[in-house]
């Protein structure tokens, strides 16, 4: 089988919330000595943890595993409130690297509880994101999977009770808007963001999957088996209808004899998967007469380093020009290495790392 061309959508890849927590991690191993803590995996990919991991970092499942004044990391897809004020009693330098759009959420969810509402959050049970939001209104907020689960839900909730819906980030489009309209014919006046809650990241990149999908004879995903958004992009290719869609989390796992007498490939990463995977994969399939690049939107988000690390930047920027003989005030001024951070790559910090 050989494969003729490959259709790589674009966007594919790190989101910006993604790029902001690689580079935070990246920045916190080389301003600490190991090990530096990240409480759960700073992005739900293997490749990024097993590199982080050899540069010392201990990813780590409650906040009482991380000794008392240890710098610690949370993770991006956010944290309980109890478990970012219990990192904190810890003493140690502590940066949480959640999500600006799941942070939104959390808002979302702390309000509409403080106002009466029942909440519907709609999201994957034990997914890293769902477990820290929930957790912000406990009391108020039901979780609700799949549609199947919606209408017991919905019976258990009052006819005159104020009802929200909100949104685990990373949902398949498909996913989010099924259960918003079951839940609107029987509460026609429900409470849903201006803006909704999925990530504009994740749903480019499904828009991107299902332009390629449609034209291909086989479909690869890029991502981790654990990442939300890497199999809802698998499920996107499946519903448009694509014969053959794998899900690998790189090239050792790519079988090309699973792809069957496909010619045509389509190829598109997670938002947790770096580019040096989307290149090692395409380099495997070797499409004999190459790489059709396929763009549905551009994406210019950027979002800054978390706060914690924003007041480290200065102080890291005068070591930095220290190091190398410059002068400190001069750095500072003109961004320093730090404040560069926008025109940095986080695959390319990534790749560095090695």
């Amino acid at each position: 089988m050989t494969v003729e061309r490959v259709l790589l959508a674009e966007p594919r890849g790190f989101c910006a919330g993604v790029e902001m927590a690689i580079k935070a991690l990246a920045w916190m191993v080389r301003s600490f000595e190991p090990p530096v803590y990240c409480y759960h995996e700073i992005v739900h990919n293997r490749l990024v943890v097993e590199r982080f991991q050899e540069l010392g970092v201990v990813f780590v499942d409650d906040v009482a595993e991380v000794p008392a004044g240890a710098p610690l990391m949370l993770s991006a897809h956010g944290s309980a409130p109890e478990t970012v004020a219990a990192a904190r009693e810890r003493g140690g330098y502590v940066v949480n690297a959640v999500c600006p759009l799941v942070t939104k959420v959390h808002h979302e969810a702390k309000v509409r509880a403080q106002k009466g509402y029942t909440i519907l959050y709609v999201g994957h049970a034990g997914h890293d994101e769902a477990v820290g939001t929930l957790a912000v209104a406990p009391e108020a907020m039901r979780l609700v999977e799949h549609e199947h689960d919606l209408a017991d839900t919905l019976a258990a909730v009052g006819p005159d009770a104020p009802v929200a819906m909100l949104a685990q980030t990373t949902l398949a489009l498909s996913e989010w808007q099924g259960m918003l309209d079951r839940t609107r014919e029987q509460f026609p006046a429900l409470w849903t963001a201006a803006r909704n809650d999925l990530c504009f990241a994740t749903t480019n990149r499904q828009a991107a999957l299902t332009e390629i999908a449609a034209r291909a004879d086989a479909v690869v995903v890029i991502g981790s088996a654990n990442s939300s958004n890497t199999l809802a992009l698998a499920k996107v290719a499946s519903d448009t209808g694509c014969p053959v869609v794998l899900r690998v989390d790189g090239p050792d796992e790519l079988d090309l004899a699973a792809l069957g007498t496909a010619r045509v490939v389509g190829v598109t990463a997670g938002a947790s998967a770096p580019e040096e995977l989307v290149e090692a994969v395409i380099a495997k399939l070797a499409p004999a007469e190459g790489v059709e690049r396929v763009r549905v939107t551009d994406e210019d988000e950027y979002f800054p380093p978390p706060r914690e690390l924003r007041e480290l930047m200065p102080a890291l920027d005068t070591l930095a020009a220290l190091l190398v003989g410059a002068d400190p005030a001069r750095a500072r001024a003109l961004g320093g290495p730090l404040g560069a951070d926008r025109e940095r790559d986080a695959s390319a910090v990534l790749a560095a790392l090695r």
